[in-house]
């Protein structure tokens, strides 16, 4: 699938590892660059602080050639969660639609802030959020639609350019990116906000996600989160300063630098393979598995626009005992409402479909 041998050699899980829907294990190249930071920090303070800026700097140049923004609209914050508050808590007055599904990540922001003057969270009861679900659901109070990208369960892929075009230039899209960014193909130029981190597709551990505010939203957003590190002049002797122009405006302190230059090398990586490179490759591996599921006698779930991420499970068996099973033959993959979620990535080997099809096939014939 055309996936650069430079790219595939950075990673070395498990052979039968197939949960990046939950977390995904990084690069040899993320590694060491926390490694030598945490070194650098320990013997040379000052010295490794500068060079951690210039990464963070370089960092912000390839988010924004990964979210095809400017550099200053994106920041960084500690974690998906952070951003999505960051902007339920920059929005008020209004209702923001919120499918009833959503990952809680997606749902918790805009409930603390509605009791605090923020938008009105108003549930869409939809399998999948497509532009005509989401005009049957708009009035003159919606203000903003919140949806991930990919569903962390069904891996249905949201049509954000379509669903966009239905809001209209007054309401907003925010978009929770973390299951797919990276992975598939995303419409990131509809998005009005987006927040991403780092530890799942991306593959850069914990403790970075990019938040995205777009220039032609950014006077829409208070800062609500907005710290010392998003001021002009924070130092000064008045308080409180007026906020710098862009996304960084919505930052409480200063990142985790460490995590923002593990996350700068780990988009790095991405934009060299090529998006649409990895993206395939996930595609054609996920294919073969859910073949190999079938033949195995597997009820499988796929979306019709599908992302990384689909389901299976054996009819007329305990899904937590075949679940175990695939664990005990080295297969990782997470147990969610009744059904095995599997999400390979670019580097899972070729011969993890016969393994998940030897695995399950005997657990169909054992019960004849």
């Amino acid at each position: 699938m055309n996936v650069p041998p430079a790219y595939l050699s950075q990673f070395r899980e498990p052979a039968g590892y197939v949960d990046f829907a939950r977390i995904g294990p990084p690069s040899l190249a993320v590694a060491r660059t926390v490694a030598q930071a945490a070194e650098s920090l320990a013997h040379d303070p000052s010295a490794a602080l500068t060079r951690l800026e210039l990464e963070a700097s370089s960092a912000r140049a390839a988010a924004a050639r990964l979210l095809s923004c400017a550099p200053h609209e994106v920041a960084f914050v500690s974690s998906t969660s952070h951003a999505l508050f960051a902007a339920a808590a920059g929005l008020g007055g209004g209702v923001v639609l919120v499918p009833r599904g959503e990952f809680p990540a997606n749902v918790y922001p805009w409930l603390r802030f509605q009791e605090r003057g923020g938008l009105r969270p108003r549930w869409i009861d939809s399998a999948a959020i497509t532009a005509d679900v989401l005009l049957e659901h708009l009035d003159d109070d919606v203000r903003a639609l919140a949806v991930s990208a990919v569903d962390a369960t069904t891996g249905h892929r949201a049509p954000l350019g379509a669903l966009k075009e239905v809001l209209g230039e007054n309401r907003l899209l925010v978009v929770d990116a973390i299951q797919g960014l990276g992975a598939v193909p995303l419409d990131v130029a509809a998005a009005d906000v987006l927040a991403c981190g780092g530890q799942k597709w991306l593959r850069a551990g914990w403790g970075a996600a990019l938040l995205l505010v777009r220039d032609r939203v950014a006077d829409r957003l208070a800062p609500g989160l907005g710290g010392w590190s998003g001021v002009h002049a924070p130092f000064g002797a008045r308080h409180p300063m007026p906020p710098l122009p862009g996304a960084v405006a919505h930052t409480p302190t200063n990142p985790d630098l460490s995590a923002v230059a593990a996350l700068g090398a780990a988009i790095d990586l991405v934009l060299s393979a090529g998006e649409m490179n990895i993206a395939r490759q996930i595609a054609h591996t996920l294919a073969s598995l859910l073949d190999a599921a079938r033949t195995a006698g597997a009820e499988v779930l796929v979306p019709a626009e599908p992302a990384g991420i689909a389901r299976v499970r054996l009819p007329g068996h305990d899904p937590a005992n075949t679940h175990a099973a695939l664990g005990a033959a080295g297969l990782t993959t997470t147990l969610r409402g009744g059904w095995i979620r599997l999400s390979p990535h670019a580097t899972t080997p070729g011969d993890t479909a016969d393994r998940l099809r030897a695995t399950l096939t005997p657990r169909k014939e054992t019960h004849k």
